[in-house]
């Protein structure tokens, strides 16, 4: 039998699939405890589905996935679900050729998106959307239990903005066996932040074995981005009868830059009443291309994870798993020019943002059964994530200035003119964030049979958890006088430490009144410290009117508390005619501009659809969606002028004189509005058996998705809170559609994979920068206005990725590809909206990559 998961990454001809719930588990979760190390062939109900020539007609659910998400019910399979969900394989995201996890289920997954580009110290940590809301909207599990979050807050526009997701960078790609994804909210299962979706990465416990796997490639049509990256994974036996998987991975990405002119630098063609040809360069040279600040930053990320469990006694067993992570990032900043500092940097100079990561992460648990009739687990997890975020080749021009020696106290000093002023530092520590949580959990699960031979499945448990949040200060050249260029540091007057308790307790049910109807009923209730108590519930319910048509449905209640960064966090950035600032939603200087205090959002899902076999082997799922969010968290609108400067500087920020106050913005987190997205999810999935011309696994899905406000909040000063910008940033910056066809062929020693992906239209309302020469209906002047703006549509873009594979023998497997072969790129945006002339992109959509074309090779080698 030829198995197609052999020719991933994590090649492998066997996946686990259960046996009676009395069998033994470690992988952490009581949803799974039924998981053994049984080795059969399986098809999944994935992206990526049919891992296999699976040479019969037609298979049961015996031979589907074995799902342990959305549903504490044992031996579920995913095509059972009364919820949507979707298995996405190791070997599926192994085709991707891409070095990160969230690229990798951007590409294979349509209901998952990215952002184009991250601004300023947000560029440093990935994050993936799903459909269409907030990274906070997704919640992350590793073997079913909460994945901590990341301390970097996104304060760039767009949907990301104001975000600390679970950074999915930070696990070892080759500890993941395969990747449950639920589409639905699922607060009532798993409590706050499960609005969207959850993402639930199930690791490998296997005790033998070894594979390895050395990946490079480039943006081939920039010609940078090079990538390297290894993979290893292998397990031992723990005496008899347990296990030791130790899994790792070193990967280094080079800068991937945009080219694109910088307006400063261009000599005789600057627009009217822009900047004057050659002002800034005088006799200099400087490229026209010197400025690279859209970028994709440089990351160097060492990683690894150690899952382990063995049977401590007849009826109990003991499990953990530990990961660390540590990355090295950097990314570029707006270029400077000569005349800033000529004597320190005579060709002018780029900022470089820096950030030093650590994360780790170690669960331990106990596990058993026949406890009064009950399977239990009890688990303990504390997880952390640690950044340190410095600058270097940057000034502090203010500090530089106050450093002078007169001329008429020293006509000699060569520091005389003001120019230098005796003080070059050019290397800052900015700020350090400190995110942590300690997650206790007892679950117990029980089957029951009702009169009339009614089965019952019931679970119920208890869940403390502990939040942490920690801003460290700067040093004090870093905020002083101003502060370096782009990023200021933080004052410790800004600084402090937070924390929160979250108690809840849950209750969860599943029955079967009729032999083919299922229903799903789910109640938990939380109590947050810092923003009060949360009931919510769910019921989901299924009904299959023969193996070939089924119906499902489910409708249920969510609440996402404010994040403890989003409450206290606090930014400044300096462009070079530009300063801007995130202030705290609580303090002084934003109720100023008219903040309130921040409230929990409350939402709704209802989700309906229907699941078909018409043909053997040939499955389509369809599921409508409904997701309202109440008292939205987004970014308010940006106020600039006198009061923008008034706050920041009421915050300790000190606006550089010679930016003009109507360059000057401030914003802040704050409950803007109440939104409505809906959708449609459309999956279909067919294995095609060639006889000796091999086997084609095809499959496509497609994601449509709308999000609309029905309510705009105002301010303590009685004005809407949100602008048109603003609204646009979470309703139609995320593509209102997205398709993804593959094909799988295998035949004899040969695997080749084809994925053709469209991305639908987005709109944004783009500020009008510094070449802007118009004047707004009001008679205001476009440049830098918060009240017109450029409405851009990016025009859907088709992208085609190919991989070609070979199996040498048994034990190694090789791989070429190339990820948008025909290097599509975003459509350009006016150079009125460009400033100084550099995002040449829509960069906060979520859009296909700025970067083009990537190819790469691989080499897998499996003992």
């Amino acid at each position: 039998m030829t198995c197609l998961a052999a020719f991933g990454l994590f090649a492998t001809a066997t996946v686990t699939l259960p046996q009676p719930a009395t069998a033994r588990a470690n992988d952490g979760s009581l949803e799974a405890q039924g998981a053994s190390g049984a080795k059969k062939p399986s098809r999944t109900a994935a992206t990526g589905k049919a891992r296999g020539g699976v040479q019969s007609k037609h298979k049961s659910d015996a031979d589907e996935q074995v799902i342990v998400t959305g549903t504490r019910a044992p031996n579920r399979h995913a095509r059972q679900s009364s919820s949507p969900i979707t298995v996405v394989t190791a070997a599926a995201l192994a085709r991707t050729g891409v070095p990160n996890l969230g690229e990798a289920l951007a590409r294979t997954y349509p209901s998952i998106n990215i952002q184009a580009m991250g601004q300023n110290a947000d560029a440093l940590t990935s994050s993936i959307r799903m459909r269409g809301l907030n990274p906070n909207h997704v919640l992350v599990l590793v073997d079913g239990v909460r994945r901590h979050t990341t301390a970097n807050i996104s304060t760039g526009a767009g949907v990301n903005f104001g975000s600390t997701p679970t950074d999915l960078n930070t696990i070892p790609a080759a500890a993941i066996d395969h990747i449950e994804v639920l589409e639905d909210g699922a607060a009532a299962l798993y409590g706050s932040d499960a609005i969207a979706g959850v993402v639930n990465i199930i690791t490998k416990k296997k005790p033998s074995g070894l594979h390895v796997s050395a990946t490079t490639g480039a943006n081939a049509y920039n010609g940078d981005g090079w990538t390297a990256q290894l993979d290893a994974d292998g397990g031992i036996k723990l005496g008899n009868d347990g296990y030791l998987h130790l899994s790792g991975q070193f990967m280094h990405r080079d800068y991937s830059v945009i080219k694109a002119i910088d307006h400063r630098l261009i000599e005789d063609q600057a627009p009217p009443g822009a900047y004057t040809a050659g002002a800034y360069t005088g006799n200099l040279k400087i490229p026209l291309y010197s400025n690279k600040v859209t970028n994709v930053p440089e990351e160097t990320r060492e990683s690894m994870a150690l899952a382990f469990g063995k049977p401590l006694s007849e009826k109990v067993d003991g499990y953990g798993l530990i990961t660390y992570a540590h990355r090295h990032s950097q990314a570029f900043e707006q270029y400077r020019l000569p005349t800033v500092l000529p004597s320190v940097y005579p060709y002018g100079f780029e900022p470089i943002d820096a950030g030093e990561e650590n994360d780790y992460a170690a669960t331990l648990g106990l596990k058993g059964h026949d406890f009064f009739g009950f399977d239990w687990n009890l688990s303990t997890t504390y997880g952390a994530d640690q950044i340190n975020i410095s600058t270097n080749n940057n000034i502090n021009l203010g500090m530089l200035k106050s450093t002078c020696v007169p001329a008429s106290v020293d006509p000699t000093s060569p520091y005389a003119s003001g120019d230098g002023c005796g003080y070059a530092k050019t290397k800052f520590f900015l700020k350090g964030f400190t995110a942590a949580q300690w997650d206790n959990k007892l679950d117990f699960r029980r089957g029951f049979t009702l009169p009339f031979h009614m089965p019952l499945n019931l679970a119920f448990g208890a869940e403390h958890r502990l939040e942490t949040y920690e801003l460290s200060p700067g040093e004090p050249s870093s905020y002083q006088l101003g502060g370096p260029q782009a990023i200021v540091g933080l004052t410790p007057s800004n600084a402090g430490s937070w924390s929160r308790d979250i108690w809840a307790g849950y209750i969860d049910t599943d029955i079967k009144p009729l032999p083919h109807w299922d229903i799903d009923l789910a109640g938990r209730f939380e109590h947050y410290t810092d923003s009060g108590n949360t009931e919510n519930g769910k019921v989901s319910t299924r009904y299959d009117f023969t193996r070939r048509i089924a119906i499902r449905g489910t409708i249920s209640n969510g609440f996402r508390a404010p994040t403890l960064a989003e409450q206290h966090y606090s930014s400044a950035s300096l462009s070079p005619t530009i300063a801007g600032g995130l202030l705290p939603a609580n303090s002084t200087a934003a109720r100023e501009l008219g903040a309130t205090p921040l409230k929990p959002e409350r939402s709704w899902n209802l989700s309906g659809g229907f699941v078909l076999e018409p043909l053997d082997g040939f499955h389509v799922e369809v599921d409508a969606y409904q997701i309202a969010i109440r008292d939205r968290l987004v970014s308010s609108s940006s106020y600039n002028g006198l009061p923008a400067v008034a706050a920041l500087e009421s915050f300790g920020f000190s606006v550089p004189s010679t930016i003009p106050p109507q360059n000057v913005t401030a914003n802040y987190i704050t409950n803007g509005a109440s939104t409505r997205t809906q959708g449609v999810d459309i999956k279909a999935d067919y294995l095609l058996h060639l006889h000796r011309y091999g086997n084609v696994a095809l499959t496509a899905a497609l994601d449509l998705n709308r999000t609309r406000v029905g309510h705009i909040a105002s301010g303590a000063n009685g004005a809407p809170l949100l602008n048109a910008q603003a609204i646009s940033q979470f309703t139609t910056e995320y593509p209102r559609s997205k398709l993804i066809l593959n094909a799988l062929w295998t035949i004899g020693n040969f695997d080749i994979n084809v994925r053709q992906s469209r991305y639908g239209e987005t709109t944004s309302l783009l500020t009008y920068q510094d070449w802007a020469t118009g004047t707004c209906p009001d008679g205001s002047s476009q440049q830098y206005s918060t009240k017109c703006f450029y409405q851009f549509k990016g025009s859907p873009r088709w992208l085609t990725d190919l991989q070609v594979g070979y199996r040498v023998n048994s034990n190694w497997h090789v791989a070429l590809g190339a990820n948008n072969i025909f290097n599509i790129r975003p459509r350009n945006i006016p150079q009125s909206t460009r400033y100084n002339g550099t995002n040449i992109y829509d960069t906060n959509a979520a859009s296909i990559p700025m970067t083009g074309g990537y190819y790469y090779g691989r080499v897998d080698a499996t003992f």
